[in-house]
């Protein structure tokens, strides 16, 4: 099938006729996806979003990596009090890139919103780089936030329209291995290069890297659900057949009530479901950026060494690294719903654990446990409120439960400096932070399914009687 680029789309295809399927998605694996290999173009997507992912881990990694030598540079004149507060500027500039993302998703499309978001935070690595004081580095890491804020859902979403329903978990897995490794990665070259040479060089990687995916991401195609929304049919038929996908029903209408994107989402057969995805996604982003934060200063409390604790740190991404890519396969058989309440149960039930002070080597299992329970929930939790809205809301649905979940990144940080400078001891440095992951495992179970709706339902309270339509065939 011949093909070539074009500016809107990134992929031209000739047109190829195929029969017309009614989708019928369980969570099991269905028989569409079941020894049947990935397209190409699928492996293509794949292998693009996995390295921009690794570039967010990166990027938000690295500043926890690098805060003990910039506070022992002069020419920033940090303190810890303005490093915390620098270190609470990214999770304020992805509160606000993620409500963008969620206000104009359906506006400008992902692939487009991407590629935006990817040059801004290179921008702000950039800034990081050459700052010479605390107000520019601290700027430099408020703008990328901004561009990593709007990077987390919008790829999120992107790779759930270009994969079938029963892959869609395995490949937000698979695309968010590379967050892992991307966070992996800095606290290793942090602990292998620092304070020897100049921390610019690392903060340089975030600007080399992204030139490199630039490119790459430009030669991928739009989404087929926003060419659809859209009015361009044709390219998102091409698209779909490029892709192996079988065409998914959307309302016929979607734009009556879209102030922000929020009006669909919070109707009153969806507002359940919104209300506490936001909570999910508040608890499971104070676990992340509170334990990313935190967790090399409470293992020393706990009586370790600076350079153990790093390695404690690495052990956990790696964690996630192996946790996700595993669960991802699960989540499709068995639905997200109960990979997410068991990965939040296992992160609450290994902070307990590790507030016995068992022996290093069984610390370090726990570490790894821990990573893929907490980060590891997070990242699932994703695809998880993706498979509860129908393709013309989850998008925007993401994004807004990422941009409220951020005040979560906000509080996390304070919760561990509240809970650390406290007499407490050291248990309730672990404790503090059980507590919000047994939360988030009963909010992901009360989360519920929107309800289906009948010829009775009143068009005026709620979206088309289409939606009810995707919802009773798509159960992802």
């Amino acid at each position: 099938m011949p093909c070539r680029s074009t500016s809107h789309v990134g992929i031209r295809c000739a047109p190829t006729t195929l029969p017309r399927q009614e989708i019928h998605v369980s969570r099991s694996t269905t028989p569409s996806t079941q020894g049947r290999s990935l397209p190409r173009a699928t492996k293509r997507m794949l292998y693009v979003t996995w390295l921009v992912a690794t570039l967010e881990g990166f990027d938000l990694a690295i500043y926890g990596a690098t805060v003990p030598v910039l506070l022992q540079t002069p020419s920033l004149g940090m303190d810890r009090a303005s490093a915390g507060t620098i270190g609470s500027l990214v999770g304020v500039g992805m509160l606000v890139g993620a409500a963008f993302a969620g206000a104009v998703m359906h506006r400008f499309g992902p692939r487009r919103l991407l590629l935006g978001s990817i040059a801004i935070f290179t921008v702000g690595m950039l800034l990081s780089t050459v700052a010479t004081s605390a107000e520019i580095f601290g700027l430099g890491r408020l703008v990328v936030g901004l561009g990593l804020g709007v990077v987390l859902p919008t790829l999120n979403a992107y790779v759930a329209d270009l994969s079938e329903p029963g892959r869609r978990a395995r490949h937000i897995g698979l695309m968010m291995s590379g967050y892992a490794i991307g966070a992996l990665a800095a606290p290793l070259l942090g602990a292998a290069l620092l304070p020897e040479i100049s921390y610019h060089w690392l903060y340089l990687i975030g600007v080399i890297l992204p030139l490199v995916a630039l490119p790459l991401m430009f030669r991928l195609p739009e989404s087929p659900f926003h060419l659809r929304l859209t009015g361009r049919d044709g390219d998102a038929k091409q698209i779909e057949n490029l892709y192996g996908l079988a065409h998914e029903p959307m309302a016929t209408s979607t734009s009556a009530g879209r102030f922000l994107g929020l009006g669909p989402l919070l109707t009153r057969r969806l507002a359940p479901t919104t209300i506490l995805a936001w909570v999910m996604s508040f608890c499971g982003l104070l676990l992340v950026f509170g334990i990313s934060a935190w967790l090399p200063s409470i293992m020393q409390a706990a009586g370790y060494s600076l350079g153990s604790a790093l390695m404690q740190t690495a052990a956990m991404w790696l964690g996630v690294f192996v946790g996700v890519i595993a669960a991802g396969p699960v989540a499709d058989r068995f639905g997200p719903r109960i990979v997410v309440v068991a990965a939040f149960l296992t992160g609450t039930v290994s902070l307990i654990l590790m507030s016995l002070s068992p022996p290093t080597p069984v610390l370090f299992v726990l570490m790894f446990v821990s990573g893929f329970g907490f980060i590891g929930s997070q990242i699932l939790a994703n695809a998880f409120i993706l498979s509860v809205y129908d393709p013309e809301n989850r998008s925007s649905a993401l994004a807004w439960a990422l941009s409220v979940g951020r005040l979560g990144a906000i509080v996390g940080p304070t919760l561990g400096a509240f809970v650390l400078d406290r007499a407490s001891g050291v248990d309730w440095n672990f404790y503090s932070f059980a507590i919000v992951g047994l939360a988030g495992a009963i909010t992901a179970v009360a989360v519920p399914r929107p309800r289906t709706r009948h010829s009775t339902t009143d068009p005026i309270t709620d979206t088309s009687l289409a939606d009810a339509a995707s919802n009773s065939t798509r159960r992802p």
